[in-house]
């Protein structure tokens, strides 16, 4: 009786432990989910730059094959090489780009005017679409306002009034100021991209064993054969990536440049960069591309589709089955709706980092799953 009533009480001090073990995880998890969602930007800000050095250090091992040179000095070979490369493109075509973009910018605005006026006079309601500014600048550039107001009292003499002065410099003031902020939050996060990247490239090694510290040494070899999967995986992938880029920009920037489409050398760009995000962005470089080429004529923007059609076939059968698939095989759909779930959740930066993200997840799935029949052999 004594056995079995210990037997008994053992029972409820392990289902109480259990119980106990089982809420602090579900609050820990929790904590986690909360803090992941109110520092989300943060977040995605430091996995940026975790990839900008996994880049590099994936260029300075290529370069390590062709060279015995140490990591550090190859890691400033592959910086320096690329430092040069930035600044020879905005030295030499630094003011192309600035045209360009100011040609692009207005033609998009144009267009985007033309759509709205053809589907009003379609009896599409177009209030839910935001027109307005693009509408009213694209219509603004080319008439000049009639409507004259009578002038206050004040202002009859050339001086205007305290109230005025105050409005205006006001909204000067909070125009400049948000000009100002937007513009150190974009440098801001850029140096601090760049700065995370340069550190995990230049000592990698000591933040793979903080990395692995911090795991129980009980799961700690297979803590380490998932970290060292997951940083060949992220290498291979975005190797592959930069090449698929660059040549989704040579062919955008030499096919529209043959069409005769104006701003080829920025909508290359744009395209190139677009690509970094699978599906989505060829869908939206491909749109841009298109709405940019209706201000040359139909037959510009029919031959710029054709185009577009050329290069998304290029990118999705040809460069993602040869380069892609040997680093990274997700399904298309799998991969679209985790892309539209982030983007619709976090914003661009989920759309942007959607890959790599699912490509850290796919990895741990996988080697939990070959885990498994393993342990159960």
């Amino acid at each position: 009786m004594t056995d079995s009533a210990d037997h008994r009480l053992q029972a409820r001090n392990d289902l109480a432990w259990a119980i106990a073990v089982g809420g602090i995880g579900v609050v820990l998890f929790a904590a986690l989910l909360t803090f992941a969602w109110h520092f989300a930007a943060t977040l995605f800000l430091l996995f940026a730059g975790m990839l900008l050095g996994v880049a590099l250090n994936a260029m300075t091992t290529l370069l390590g094959r062709l060279t015995k040179l140490p990591h550090a000095l190859r890691l400033a070979i592959v910086c320096l090489a690329m430092a040069g490369l930035l600044s020879g493109i905005v030295f030499l075509g630094g003011a192309t780009i600035a045209q360009q973009a100011t040609v692009l910018s207005n033609t998009i605005k144009s267009q985007l005017g033309s759509v709205k006026d053809f589907l009003e006079q379609h009896g599409v309601d177009t209030s839910y679409l935001d027109f307005t500014n693009a509408a009213g600048e694209a219509k603004g550039e080319g008439t000049a306002v009639t409507t004259t107001t009578t002038p206050p009292s004040s202002q009859s003499h050339g001086i205007p009034g305290a109230g005025a002065l105050a409005s205006s410099g006001g909204a000067i003031i909070s125009q400049t100021l948000k000009v100002l902020l937007g513009t150190v939050s974009v440098v801001g996060n850029f140096f601090i991209v760049l700065f995370l990247g340069l550190a995990f490239a230049a000592q990698p090694s000591i933040y793979r064993a903080g990395l692995l510290f911090i795991a129980p040494a009980k799961y700690r070899a297979q803590a380490t054969i998932i970290v060292d999967r997951i940083g060949e995986t992220l290498e291979r992938w975005l190797i592959a990536q930069i090449i698929t880029m660059t040549a989704v920009f040579l062919v955008t920037w030499i096919g529209l440049a043959i069409i005769g489409i104006p701003s080829s050398f920025i909508l290359g760009i744009q395209a190139g960069l677009l690509a970094f995000i699978p599906t989505v962005g060829a869908i939206l470089g491909g749109l841009i591309v298109v709405l940019a080429s209706l201000a040359t004529g139909w037959i510009a923007a029919l031959s710029a589709f054709i185009l577009f059609l050329g290069v998304h076939a290029l990118e999705s059968y040809v460069l993602t089955p040869i380069i892609q698939r040997q680093a990274l095989d997700i399904p298309p759909a799998t991969l679209f709706a985790f892309q539209i779930l982030l983007g619709v959740v976090f914003g661009i930066w989920g759309l942007a980092l959607a890959l790599p993200l699912m490509a850290i997840a796919k990895v741990m799935i996988d080697h939990f799953k070959t885990e498994e029949p393993a342990r159960a052999a």
